[in-house]
């Protein structure tokens, strides 16, 4: 890229950015050293200025301390210059704004007046009060034509509720200028799936119910509810990571190509996953479907306690921290391929992956032994590490050996395969796609209701049994009945981690 290029580009990402719930954990520990790096790699304008909004009294001063503490211990000392740290806090500014309080909004005004560049409105706080501010800011004349608004998960309770969040966003802001942020999809790993798909013929041609048998998606959690109680019991694992994670991932997998990359026509195959998921009957919800919540156990080699012993804990909740379930895409693609879910917290290990399972070969010829070996894998890892492996089989070496076989992976570490170059975290991308008025890493209205549709017929078939979520012991891979599930179709979670 020419020097000349970049500077146009980087005019273009020319904003302002008005951080609401700046002293927040999210703020905190993810979108100011996104930020920072964003600025530390040269992508963000001179011009270009940050205003913290919370309800505390502070001085400028102690805020930019605050940030700087953070900055310290959240990013890597390497990546710590320092004299790429003091231009960023020099960027910054804050104002104290009671979020239901109309005149305090004028603090928005005054800092945006005189200002050529856009807005874009970042809302790190809780749902319920979204239209408390996006009123706000319009009733104080803080917003113009092209003022952009990214909203943070989860986004309701349910259908209902999310319908009726999107509907007061929507008074202020047009679609087209709203962002919803799943932090997944800013994940690299996710980027190269979907270059994996539709760049490359080997794996376009063989996506489909012909050649892949199953598919598993499993998003582990290590940790408990970290002091969230109030939040999560009224959520429970469903809400809080399927109805977004997990569903997002299963329809980047499962989408069909897109007419081009742009941002709709990305998300109407989105969509149309969605709208192909099968339905849960009562029978298949018994069949199908595991709730687990985990009991006091060992995690990381310490003793930790049940979920109902947690801090604050309602000892009769039914919530869920784990669930389990097997679904399909009742489309021509994907006919008779059953995708497995699972997601957790108290697992053994922090894990996302994604497991393509290929149909084996008609006929086989080698040891009958070594059948269950015969299909390869492709698996794809969005964390600890992020990559991509294709388990292939080959010859096992030696004269003693035959014709025996043995699995090996044809392997992509992105660290290893890209040494010089720096990861970026998933909300550098966001933040950047934010800044440059790209949307299609975002999710629309439309995906947000159809993926509530589908979840709350389960948490209504759920309630209408009152059946108690399945024990497991923090620190296992969830309650035995989602390993029956997977062994009555004869098949097995892959954990070759």
């Amino acid at each position: 890229m020419t020097r000349d290029t970049r500077s146009q580009d980087i005019g273009r990402l020319d904003v302002d950015l008005a951080l609401f719930g700046a002293l927040g954990d999210l703020a905190l520990r993810k979108l100011f050293p996104a930020l920072y790096q964003l600025d530390r790699e040269g992508l963000m304008p001179a011009d270009t200025r940050v205003l913290g909004l919370a309800r505390h009294e502070l001085e400028v001063s102690d805020f930019r301390d605050k940030v700087s503490a953070a900055l310290k211990k959240r990013v890597k000392p390497k990546e710590q210059d320092p004299e790429s740290l003091a231009r960023f806090i020099e960027r910054i500014d804050y104002a104290k704004v009671d979020f239901a309080k109309p005149e305090d909004y004028q603090a928005v005004r005054t800092w945006r007046e005189g200002s050529p560049r856009p807005m874009v409105v970042y809302l790190s706080v809780p749902a319920k009060i979204y239209g408390d501010i996006c009123r706000n800011l319009e009733a104080s004349d803080s917003l113009d034509d092209e003022t952009r608004v990214v909203v943070e998960k989860p986004i309701g309770y349910d259908l209902a509720s999310s319908q009726e969040i999107n509907d007061v966003i929507g008074e202020v802001f047009p679609e087209s200028r709203i962002y919803r942020i799943d932090h997944y999809l800013g994940k690299e790993t996710v980027q190269n799936l979907i270059a994996l798909r539709f760049a490359n013929p080997l794996f376009g041609t063989q996506w489909n119910q012909n050649h892949i048998s199953h598919v598993e998606i499993t998003v582990a959690e290590e940790v408990g509810i970290e002091g969230r109680w109030g939040y999560f019991d009224q959520a429970g694992q469903l809400r809080d990571m399927v109805q977004n994670h997990l569903l997002q991932l299963l329809c980047l997998t499962a989408m069909d190509p897109p007419s081009n990359l742009d941002a709709d026509a990305i998300r109407d195959e989105k969509v149309k996953v969605l709208k192909a998921l099968k339905p849960f009957t009562h029978e298949a919800l018994d069949r199908d479907v595991v709730r687990g919540q985990y009991t006091a156990g060992t995690s990381g080699g310490q003793s930790v306690p049940g979920y109902l012993e947690e801090e604050g804990a309602n000892t009769d909740s039914h919530t869920e921290t784990f669930v389990a379930m097997k679904t399909e895409v009742s489309n021509w693609r994907w006919a008779g391929v059953p995708f497995y879910l699972r997601t957790g917290k108290r697992l053994p290990d922090k894990l996302s992956q994604i497991v393509i399972h290929f149909r084996q070969q008609p006929h086989y010829i080698f040891d009958p032994d070594q059948r269950s070996l015969a299909a390869n894998k492709l698996v794809i890892r969005l964390q600890p590490e992020e990559g991509i492996a294709l388990q292939v089989l080959t010859k096992d070496a030696g004269l003693d050996k035959g014709m025996r076989l043995r699995t090996g992976p044809l392997h992509l570490d992105f660290n290893s395969a890209f040494p010089k170059t720096r990861i970026p975290d998933a909300y550098e991308r966001l933040l950047l796609e934010v800044m440059k008025g790209q949307q299609y890493l975002f999710v629309r209205r439309d995906e947000i209701e159809y993926a509530w549709r589908w979840c709350d017929q389960l948490i209504a078939g759920w309630e209408d049994r009152g059946t108690p979520p399945r024990r497991y012991p923090a620190g296992s891979w969830g309650p035995v009945a989602s390993i029956a599930m997977i062994t009555q179709d004869g098949r097995s979670w892959y954990e070759d981690y």
